[in-house]
């Protein structure tokens, strides 16, 4: 029996190059003119989050490397790589005509130097790490050191203030001096940490709670003025970022001053 041939249900359409759309998906709505100071702002952030990606990528070469692997490059890498990097381009669109090379703008503004991984990354286009140690690498972390400080002696002063029972005030006060310890070099710091280890046992023996008691242990006055200083003072101290705080800031800083002044 001779097959039946029938008309296609549909004739698919030829590609045409001209007819491309460029997706607009990470561009603002609403369009948002950038000073160059703003763009130099922005510019640092982006330069931060491209850091982190690649010091992450090369963090797990080295795993990698450690299992006896060959090391390869995590699917989303290039991708994410290249989302921030058109950010990159798209901040460069609200400076000047003629619009400056990537590469160009990043060595005159100082950004190539506080981030030497993301100038190898534009050259190579793959991630390296620095056999030195870059100017901004302890920034985060002594960021986050200072913001996790200030968090918990909040806590611990609103605590000691409205809680019923100060049971786990001395846990609290441990994770504030462990946290204190990891700040090197820091004399006004290092003084807190003395006092809290000079008071810490009768704090915690104070309130062990005894066989039968009723209840729930509660800091005497003494104790609980002494507290409020601990907590008060470091509160005070990290929001008013003395110098002694602001050493491994120093880059970022320096940076954001000339857009600042």
């Amino acid at each position: 029996m001779a097959a039946i041939v029938s008309e296609p249900l549909c004739r698919p359409l030829v590609y045409r190059d001209g007819l491309r759309v460029e997706l607009q998906v990470r561009r603002p709505l609403v369009p948002v003119r950038f000073s160059p100071e703003q763009v130099g702002l922005e510019m640092l952030v982006l330069c931060g989050q491209l850091d982190l990606l690649i010091r992450a990528q090369s963090q797990q070469f080295q795993e990698q490397l450690g299992r006896g692997c060959s090391p390869e490059e995590s699917d989303g890498f290039q991708t994410q790589g290249s989302e921030i990097l058109d950010q990159m381009l798209q901040c460069l669109e609200h400076l000047p005509k003629p619009m400056p090379q990537l590469e160009d703008y990043l060595d005159t503004v100082g950004l190539s130097a506080m981030f030497p991984r993301v100038e190898v990354f534009l050259i190579q286009g793959s991630p390296v790490d620095m056999l030195e140690t870059p100017p901004m690498d302890e920034y985060l972390v002594h960021v986050s050191r200072l913001n996790q400080l200030l968090a918990l002696s909040q806590q611990l002063d609103e605590d000691v203030q409205h809680l019923g029972s100060h049971k786990y005030i001395p846990h609290q006060l441990s994770v504030i001096y462990q946290v204190l310890s990891s700040f090197r070099g820091v004399q006004v710091l290092s003084d807190v940490r003395r006092d809290i280890e000079l008071n810490f046992r009768q704090v915690k023996q104070h309130l062990v709670v005894e066989d039968g008691r009723r209840h729930e242990p509660q800091l005497a006055a003494q104790y609980l003025s002494w507290m409020l200083q601990v907590t008060g003072g470091l509160t005070s101290l990290v929001l008013s970022m003395p110098e002694e705080l602001t050493d491994d800031l120093h880059p970022a800083l320096a940076f954001m001053s000339q857009f600042l002044s």
